[in-house]
């Protein structure tokens, strides 16, 4: 079930798969790819002849990618970004979608660090995507949120809807409906929260400087019609 979640919610984005191509083809492999799901990134940059490692702790989402790479050079690794241990070292390892903010704040975020730092080659970059703000809604309380996603898999129709963003100090909750529908009419309805920890470009580099790396740019992708821009921020090794 978490595959069909996986990607329903996050399978579709491809707003960020150009940065990643061109950072790729610049700094060459290996490649790490932290909290790489069902492979969105990690598939995309294999199928381009790169030799890439894609990392989750969640060991569905792993089986999955393995089928799905085929004879691709993708191998994985299950994993928790904050503890990790390949005996090898990357050329560039990219953190898409936000992965960097759900790691438990700042203590989270300083173990993945110094994990990365230890993984990248001399001259390596790490590439960390981040959303520092997001547009609050609530549907209960009149807010329009984003449309809901929704696939049929095997007589089973699924539907997942964003209600709501919330912030606080802390950071962001982000609210979604999950409901299932089968052939013969059982219905099921479950609600789904993410955190993510608020996360300034700034702060990030900071951080990665105590960790031993340094700041090597920014850039931005766009915001979409379903999704919200992010802040990119380049490390270097």
């Amino acid at each position: 079930m978490n595959v069909i979640w996986h990607d329903l919610e996050c399978g579709a984005y491809a707003e960020d798969l150009p940065l990643w191509r061109e950072l790729a083809a610049e700094h060459g492999d290996p490649v790490l790819d932290v909290g790489a799901g069902t492979g969105r990134v990690a598939l995309d940059l294999g199928r381009r002849g790169h030799r890439v490692t894609a990392l989750d702790r969640d060991a569905a989402l792993m089986a999955e990618l393995r089928r799905r790479a085929g004879g691709l050079q993708v191998q994985t690794v299950i994993a928790d970004a904050r503890e990790f241990d390949l005996q090898q070292r990357f050329a560039l390892c990219l953190v898409p979608m936000q992965t960097i903010q759900l790691l438990g704040g700042a203590a989270g975020r300083a173990r993945f660090l110094r994990r990365a730092r230890a993984h990248l080659l001399a001259g390596g970059l790490l590439a960390v995507a981040l959303a520092e703000e997001l547009e609050t809604y609530d549907d209960e309380l009149g807010g329009l949120g984003a449309l809901p996603d929704m696939c049929e898999r095997d007589g089973v129709f699924y539907c997942s809807r964003p209600t709501a963003i919330r912030a606080d100090r802390a950071g962001f909750v982000l609210e979604r409906r999950r409901e299932t529908v089968t052939n013969d009419g059982h219905r099921s309805v479950q609600d789904d929260l993410v955190r993510l920890d608020r996360l300034t470009p700034l702060e990030l580099e900071r951080e990665a400087l105590a960790a031993g790396l340094r700041p090597a740019g920014r850039t931005t992708v766009p915001q979409t019609r379903d999704y919200a821009a992010s802040a990119v921020v380049m490390l270097g090794a």
